[in-house]
């Protein structure tokens, strides 16, 4: 069950959103900006099973940063200073008098800022391809040619950054990620904070830490590299450095077992070992539903962050209520819509034609209506670790941005299937999906008129 999503407030007035999760040592594991979104964090399979895995031995904690994810945007302020009141103002709502941290990348200059500064209320303190000083990381080609993306197109921007991630050949979570990506910050936010810790350089208080501290890095990743790790831990006193296997930047990723087995050893806490991830294989057929709001990038905008997410709450609410009355199994979502998996084309429409039901409703005496999109399609896609992919799935995702905001869209496979089944189709004709190059015919259900 996902944890409960609660805010406190920052010495110099910005809200932060942050959850707490399980029992014994406190650790808190700082965000990883701008890559950080307490909610949608437990939608990514390994992330979840990163907080799965952790909480059962320590009393996990995680927030959002200023300008990120649930947190308040509406700030420019991202020095070293700025970042250590969100992390005291969750600590000190929690009551928390020492605990651990984890932070990674930018986060660990803060992380060592704090540490040296507050021996007392910090007990132990890991780092995860950290660095204390931004000169050691940023004057790489790459690093060069990613900000010059940002300042020219903020989508590819994004895709490029989840597919340095994730690995040139992870098309379908490259996508998936580059969307969380979008979610969590806004390229003006980001812009503004990459200027802010740019010439941040805390090396000099390396020397100060007191606290037992670990310094994990994969022997293969290149920037930052292994040099600067070591470096970094041998500047602690009596720092550990241990170097895991791979090249991957997410600690959450392929090696997330090795990552736990160190951070356990380190803390004393036991045994942590995340559920092993099946071997993906076919899939029986199945129906897929895939929803949207529309103009939800404009609506944020238009009522700010706050009251855009307690509207995206009663849309989540209403979605999965519509979900589980007809037997869909939730597969993700990214915030403004879902993917759900259905055993038959019946109950998938079943569905669609509820969510819509309710949402009409809803409308009806909302301040502000919520208009979403649904479009359906039938195969037999891949199961991968709780998710699916392949071509039924691109196709549905296709043919729901077709639709308006109040429409069902099906692929002629599901209205096939439906046959005799009582539902109304409208046809609307054949189209090249994007991306394909066979046309496929498009129905609307009409579910006003439905029985």
């Amino acid at each position: 069950m996902d944890p409960r999503i609660a805010y406190t407030t920052t010495s110099d007035g910005l809200s932060i959103a942050y959850w707490s999760l399980g029992d014994g040592m406190p650790l808190v594991q700082m965000p990883a900006f701008p890559l950080s979104h307490v909610h949608l964090e437990w939608q990514i399979a390994d992330a979840r099973r990163w907080f799965e895995a952790l909480s059962p031995r320590v009393q996990l904690i995680r927030y959002d940063p200023r300008g990120a994810g649930l947190s308040e945007r509406n700030t420019s302020d991202f020095s070293t200073e700025a970042q250590i009141r969100d992390l005291e103002a969750v600590a000190t709502q929690l009551g928390l008098d020492r605990f651990a941290l984890f932070a990674a990348g930018d986060m660990a200059m803060t992380a060592i800022a704090y540490a040296a500064a507050n021996p007392g209320r910090v007990s132990h303190l890991i780092l995860w391809c950290g660095w204390a000083r931004r000169a050691d990381v940023s004057g790489s080609a790459q690093t060069g040619t990613l900000r010059a993306l940002l300042d020219q197109d903020w989508e590819i921007y994004t895709n490029t950054v989840a597919r340095v991630l994730l690995g040139w050949g992870a098309e379908e979570q490259a996508s998936t990620f580059a969307a969380f990506f979008r979610e969590c910050v806004t390229p003006e936010v980001l812009r503004t904070a990459i200027d802010a810790v740019y010439d941040v350089d805390v090396s000099n208080r390396l020397a100060e830490i007191q606290c037992p501290t670990l310094v994990l890095q994969p022997h293969e990743m290149k920037n930052p590299s292994v040099s600067v790790a070591l470096g970094l831990a041998g500047r602690i006193k009596d720092a550990k450095a241990v170097m895991l296997e791979g090249a991957s930047p997410l600690w959450f990723g392929e090696g997330i077992n090795d990552v736990l087995g160190a951070i356990a050893e380190f803390l004393e806490v036991g045994t942590m070992r995340a559920v092993t991830t099946p071997a993906p294989e076919v899939s029986s057929s199945r129906t897929v539903l895939f929803t949207d709001i529309e103009g939800s990038t404009s609506l944020t905008e238009r009522l700010g962050d706050a009251a855009a997410r307690s509207l995206l709450r009663d849309h989540e609410r209403i979605v999965r209520e519509a979900l589980r009355a007809h037997g869909g199994v939730e597969v993700k979502t990214m915030g403004d819509g879902f993917l759900a998996s259905f055993a038959s084309a019946s109950e998938a429409l079943e569905s669609a034609i509820a969510i819509q039901r309710a949402f009409d409703d809803h409308n009806r005496s909302a301040a502000e209506p919520i208009m979403v999109r649904v479009g359906l399609n039938a195969g037999e896609p891949i199961a991968d670790d709780r998710d699916l992919f392949g071509t039924t799935i691109n196709e549905a995702s296709r043919i729901m941005g077709l639709a308006n905001g109040g429409e069902i869209l099906v692929a002629n496979v599901v209205r096939e299937l439906a046959k005799g089944k009582g539902f109304a189709f409208a046809d609307r004709g054949e189209t090249v999906l994007r991306g394909f190059e066979e046309p496929v015919r498009i129905f609307e259900v009409s579910w006003r008129t439905q029985v």
